[in-house]
């Protein structure tokens, strides 16, 4: 149960969100060739910030194969890119993929390379919420950790021997979260904190053979994942530092960025755009045990 002290700061937290909205003004990074003749593997790229780092991609320049678990909503995916077809200069693919099913992982890298030719680029997205300390049930656990850390390690071996084996200077991005910088009282947190230290450790590993990695930790962003219907069109955060949600078209400008020859020379690292969350202030998570 929710203690009543929670209830209250919660409520209020609501009411001032409903008085005080925030205008947000955003510059995206105009079409291009920064991603010229590439290929861009996106997991869980059907929504959230996946969908939005696959625009960007598109409009870039690079052919983009977007996974998912769920068949329907990766057409209606496809439906909602064929919008930004002006831009598209390579190919639009998808492939079903389970990221806790790492047995799978042969067949489905098979098929992206059956539909798309090759792989220059990819981006660790898929990722599940949940799993307090005080409520976390072992299924529950597993199934984060197995699809924000043990799948993208597994996939990041797969893709990297592939890279290495047929000499793609590539790339790899894991979007991380500010919650790897904050004491670790959930299983996502904790998983966080493994695709920070996994971040550094492939780019260490790989730098040798032209593969750069590199990771995005967004603090809280407008996705479906943690906004309700009835507060998608308010952005206004309270808690955070910048006053607002973080957008997902900014988390995916950084993303062209890392990926693309401008980052040659950002190795191992990770980008936080947190509006200061995890960085400045820890105190804006609830620590409570209930």
């Amino acid at each position: 149960m929710m203690s009543f002290r929670k209830f209250a700061i919660k409520m209020v937290r609501f009411v001032v969100a409903q008085r005080k909205r925030v205008v947000i003004n955003i510059t995206e990074l105009a079409p291009s060739e920064l991603l010229k003749g590439r290929t861009a593997l996106i997991t869980g790229g059907y929504s959230g910030i996946g969908l939005e780092i696959a625009k960007a991609y598109l409009k870039a320049g690079a052919s983009v194969v977007i996974t998912g678990r769920n068949s329907n909503k990766m057409k209606e995916t496809i439906s909602l890119l064929n919008v930004y077809n002006q831009y598209f200069r390579g190919g639009l693919y998808t492939v079903k993929m389970d990221m806790t099913d790492i047995t799978s992982f042969d067949d489905c890298l098979k098929e992206v390379l059956d539909k798309a030719g090759k792989i220059d680029i990819l981006v660790n997205n898929a990722g599940v919420l949940g799993g307090g300390i005080s409520r976390c049930t072992e299924q529950e656990y597993d199934t984060i950790l197995s699809t924000n850390l043990k799948g993208v390690f597994f996939l990041s071996q797969k893709v990297a021997h592939y890279m290495r084996d047929n000499h793609i200077e590539g790339n790899i991005l894991n979007i991380a979260s500010s919650s790897s910088l904050r004491p670790a009282n959930s299983a996502y947190t904790l998983s966080k904190w493994g695709i920070r230290g996994l971040t550094m450790g492939l780019a260490r590993t790989l730098a040798p053979y032209g593969i750069v990695v590199n990771g995005i930790a967004p603090g809280p962003t407008a996705t479906p994942m943690i906004m309700s219907d009835s507060h998608a069109d308010n952005y206004y955060l309270p808690r955070s530092l910048a006053g607002r949600y973080a957008m997902p078209c900014e988390i995916a400008n950084m993303a062209v960025v890392l990926v693309s020859n401008m980052g040659r020379m950002i190795i191992g690292d990770i980008v936080y755009m947190t509006g200061g969350a995890g960085i400045i202030n820890n105190e804006d998570v609830d620590y409570s045990f209930d």
